[in-house]
């Protein structure tokens, strides 16, 4: 359910989507920078010709936006996640899940953490009693998993999340005492 569809809890309220435009424009400019750095130093170690600045760009250019097009255009990157702050608690929702709220004083604690090339943010409810749906029960909560503590914890991916995952600490600073 996009974020547009749900009422705001309050009128200061910060929202924080995925975007595959920035995914795209992110993946091409890596790709870009990677091939015209490497390409060079491949012709080296190969022993072949040298090819002039503009055509090395251009292959470059061709494969990143062939490669960063094709990523953006998969399931994988059309995630719907969506985080919104504001002074009445964190909304979260992902991709197969109807959006929960968690007023501030429900939040237990805030985790960030890496697996792989992704950064994930793990919200700890107090009890999941205090968990409200915002809309619809039609899909259910968004992914939950237990923390090592064995406290349940609600998961949400950050990696294509705009503004990015320092606005959204930054936000969370705000609101939370930790």
């Amino acid at each position: 359910m996009p974020p547009e569809e749900v009422e705001a809890p309050a009128a200061d309220t910060v929202l924080f989507r995925a975007s595959p435009w920035r995914t795209f424009g992110v993946l091409f400019t890596v790709l870009l920078v990677a091939y015209v750095a490497v390409s060079p130093v491949v012709a080296l170690l190969l022993g072949a010709p040298m090819d002039p600045w503009w055509s090395t760009l251009a292959q470059a250019a061709v494969i990143a936006f062939l490669a960063a097009g094709g990523y953006a255009l998969t399931a994988r990157s059309a995630q719907r996640t969506w985080i919104r702050a504001s002074s009445g608690g964190l909304e979260l929702a992902a991709e197969g899940s109807d959006p929960v709220l968690l007023a501030w004083p429900d939040i237990d604690h805030v985790t960030w953490r890496r697996d792989g090339l992704r950064t994930l943010l793990d919200v700890t409810p107090v009890d999941l009693d205090r968990v409200h749906p915002v809309a619809g029960a039609d899909e259910g909560w968004p992914v939950l998993h237990d923390e090592p503590d064995g406290s349940p914890a609600f998961t949400a991916d950050l990696t294509q999340v705009w503004p990015g995952p320092r606005a959204l600490r930054k936000e969370l600073a705000r609101h939370l005492p930790n």
